[in-house]
């Protein structure tokens, strides 16, 4: 077939072309002017972003002759066989398909030869992470010490599969996403000179599905200029990507924020008669809600966080003034988890249904700030319907017959109040309580809790648990010498508590007419109870 897809037909052929990488067009342009090329170059980055194309134009920059600082004519032999891949002395490999040992080996053999003409023999291995283990250790000598005449150019997209022997001996240029809105600027400028009609709105729609992607987008653009005849509206660009339309987004957002239960069924509406994915949908949706957040945070100045067409960056502006941060976190963490629900659905369409009138439906968050500030006022309560007050549910209070029971039952109050503080007080010793004081004791293993108890921390926060779980008016203190050795510990109270209970037990099981009948009967004894 003799068609060209647009990202082979437009494929940039020198450094001026280059989208989105300017840092790596103005430092290889730098080194070609003042002769500091590598001989080994890596070419590292996510696909579509230019990393052969960048290869290609440094070959035909090394050898155009009729170069003019280092600008390659693209119309001289050498330019237009490196342009159709069919250059003797640019030899480009696939890394995939020659990945064994043999293959390397076949370069180094070829790599001593000179160039047919011009002064630079150029290599070009593409995705270099795919060559073997075995490969790679054949590609080290050759790569360190090449011939002067030879330049190697590694391009790959995961650069941590290639190893740190190689790394070393390359200079590394890492690509970066290009930014939507230079994609979109670009794709401009080829629907101008393509003849085709377009929309401004419609190619940003493009340009976010190509994720940073120069080429992903402009396969995209084929597309979509295929299915539509050349004329790019965003309702034939939603049709035939599957898309949500941004207008039905932005409605669906400002929808959510106001609880409009009766906009969101007009939105479902409008999604039944679609075509749009569910899942799709609920992503577009996280974003649009991940862009109102970082508005709002920033007050407007986003940077290259947010990549938006003027006219939806306004909007989001003047929105995010009217939503407060922690109502859009709301928002966010439901449609994160109704997403998440979505992908596991058998129904997804029903799953998004229910979880857009939920958010709907959802209580709004105040901050604190506004509230304190008189920014918000409560809901007054309906005519006739008095205003009950809630009944206080009665304090706790530590019981027991003793107070040594007392002392038992207020450690496991304060055992399931705060388990890391009672599990240092049940340690001391409980002596007495004398009148509206509770003497404690420290035993003699444990003389730090001494020192602990002196804290004032410490000593404020049981004297609380004190007010709340043993009475109103009470304090404690904690003995020194002889004194303080005289108590037991709640753990002990707690052990002699139901020995007591488990002797009780016994003594009437002993004094039971019918188990004294049935020793006399058998001649027995009893030996131990359990």
């Amino acid at each position: 077939m003799s068609y060209q897809v647009i990202a082979r037909k437009l494929r940039p052929q020198s450094f001026q072309e280059m989208v989105g990488q300017k840092h790596i067009s103005t430092t290889l342009t730098n080194a070609l002017k003042k002769g500091r090329v590598h001989h080994a170059l890596l070419f590292t980055g996510p696909r579509g972003t230019g990393k052969t194309s960048s290869a290609r134009i440094v070959a035909k920059a090394l050898r155009c002759p009729n170069a003019v600082d280092f600008v390659p004519c693209n119309q001289c032999p050498t330019c237009l066989e490196i342009t159709q891949g069919s250059s003797v002395d640019v030899i480009e490999i696939d890394g995939a398909s020659n990945n064994g040992v043999d293959a390397i080996r076949e370069l180094r053999e070829t790599v001593g030869y000179m160039p047919s003409s011009g002064r630079y023999k150029v290599y070009i291995i593409d995705e270099v992470h795919m060559l073997s283990t075995s490969a790679f250790n054949a590609l080290l000598k050759t790569l360190e010490e090449p011939p002067a005449h030879v330049v190697f150019i590694l391009a790959t997209t995961e650069v941590h599969k290639i190893p740190q022997t190689i790394l070393s001996r390359c200079q590394r240029f890492d690509f970066r996403r290009i930014p939507t809105r230079e994609i979109a600027a670009h794709m401009k400028n080829i629907c101008a000179s393509e003849g085709t009609q377009f929309e401004e709105e419609a190619l940003w729609m493009i340009a976010r599905q190509g994720d940073g992607s120069m080429r992903d987008a402009l396969s995209l653009l084929d597309q979509v200029i295929t299915f539509t005849g050349g004329e790019l509206s965003k309702a034939k660009i939603s049709e035939v990507l599957g898309l949500t339309d941004q207008t039905v987004l932005l409605e669906t957002l400002k929808y959510l924020l106001h609880r409009d239960s009766q906009g969101i069924l007009r939105i479902l509406e409008k999604l039944n008669q679609s075509s749009v994915e569910p899942h799709l949908f609920a992503q577009s949706l996280l974003e649009c809600l991940r862009t109102l957040l970082l508005v709002k945070v920033s007050a407007g100045n986003v940077g290259q966080l947010v990549e938006l067409p003027d006219s939806e960056l306004t909007w989001y502006a003047e929105t995010a003034q009217t939503a407060s941060e922690s109502e859009i976190h709301l928002l966010f963490d439901m449609a994160l988890k109704g997403a998440q629900d979505i992908t596991r659905a058998q129904d997804s369409r029903l799953i998004l249904e229910v979880i857009l009138l939920r958010m709907a439906s959802a209580p709004k968050i105040v901050d604190l700030k506004n509230l304190m500030a008189g920014g918000f006022s409560l809901p007054k309560p309906s005519e006739g319907v008095r205003e009950k007050s809630l009944p206080q549910k009665p304090k706790k209070r530590a019981q027991g017959e003793t107070t040594a029971d007392k002392w038992i039952n207020f450690i496991d109050l304060l055992r399931h109040d705060d388990a890391l503080f009672a599990a240092k007080v049940e340690n001391l010793l409980f002596v007495k309580e004398d009148g509206k004081t509770i003497k404690l004791g420290v035993p003699p293993k444990l003389v730090f809790l001494s020192e602990q108890m002196k804290v004032e921390e410490i000593r404020t926060k049981l004297q609380g648990f004190i007010d709340s779980y043993w009475g109103d008016g009470y304090s404690f203190e904690v003995l020194l010498g002889r004194d303080s050795t005289s108590g037991e510990s709640a753990q002990s109270l707690n052990a002699k508590k139901v020995a007591a209970a488990e002797e009780e037990v016994r003594q009437k099981l002993l004094q039971n007419p019918k188990l004294i009948a049935a020793q006399k009967a058998f001649n027995s004894s009893i030996k131990e109870i359990k």
